[in-house]
């Protein structure tokens, strides 16, 4: 039963540099402070926005990079989690986008941003798939591989459901 779910929309980037890195936010939730994973830059859709104008507004509140060329749409995603104590059934679309490699500034981080996301790097594909840290999604070391591999699908991919209790 989903009744008890908050649903989210939410997309997703894959901040991608010119030496195929992976920027991800290493975050916490703040129910259970000892356990992290990375994922990357994105957050909720507002009200009235589409989800390439909140791709845009995520990545230049998360990151400080202004006027983001984005990408395609690759994937979407439903994940279930909680976070903060609360139930989230999140439906996520998922955006690449190719960047030089730059500064991040993170000083338009909310308030919530500022307790949760604890660190933030670039990674190589080799990295991720030899890393014992969680990541989301699960399965991203694959995904990114293959997307580096096989380029960007012509129609976004459904990713398999994530249920995380």
């Amino acid at each position: 039963m989903t009744s008890d779910f908050q649903i989210r929309h939410a997309v997703r980037i894959l901040l991608v540099d010119e030496l195929n890195r992976l920027f991800l936010f290493k975050m916490m939730d703040p129910a259970k402070p000892k356990e992290f994973f990375w994922c990357p830059v994105g957050g909720g859709i507002e009200s009235g926005e589409s989800a390439v104008k909140a791709a845009r507004r995520e990545v230049a509140e998360e990151t400080g990079m202004p006027d983001l060329d984005l990408g395609p749409h690759i994937w979407n995603r439903q994940a279930k989690y909680s976070f903060n104590g609360n139930k989230v059934n999140s439906i996520e679309t998922w955006f690449l986008a190719r960047v030089k490699n730059f500064e991040i500034d993170t000083s338009k981080f909310s308030d919530l941003e500022r307790e949760v996301i604890l660190d933030h790097r670039w990674w190589s594909s080799e990295e991720l798939l030899t890393t014992q840290d969680l990541l989301t999604p699960r399965n991203l070391p694959s995904l990114f591989r293959e997307l580096l591999v096989n380029g960007s699908p012509n129609v976004p991919i459904q990713l398999e459901l994530e249920d995380h209790f």
